[in-house]
């Protein structure tokens, strides 16, 4: 069984297209520290995806949120979405989205 896919407890944990997107995006993003002391973040393959906070962790927070809505959107309106990880969303397969 993959290491990676176990808790502390040894138990299985799954991992969904969705979610494993989701975190794949979020590992390219970028942060910059403002000249106010505020953060920005944003993932250069997305797009339009960025987002600002006062805390690093909270412009982390507002990234992932960005982010999220940004893939619901997409998929709502059918724009094509990049391919991030070997993760493609835009195939869907028996009502459920497939990896590739």
């Amino acid at each position: 069984m993959n290491a990676d896919r176990m808790n502390p407890r040894n138990e299985l944990r799954m991992t969904f297209p969705l979610t494993a997107y989701i975190e794949a995006a979020l590992e390219m993003a970028r942060y910059d520290k403002l000249e106010d002391d505020s953060f920005a973040g944003e993932i250069p393959k997305l797009k339009g995806v960025i987002a600002f906070g006062r805390l690093l962790r909270e412009c982390e927070n507002e990234l992932r949120s960005t982010l999220e809505d940004w893939i619901l959107v997409g998929l709502r309106l059918g724009h094509k979405l990049p391919v991030i990880a070997g993760i493609d969303l835009n195939k869907v397969k028996n009502g459920r989205l497939a990896p590739t």
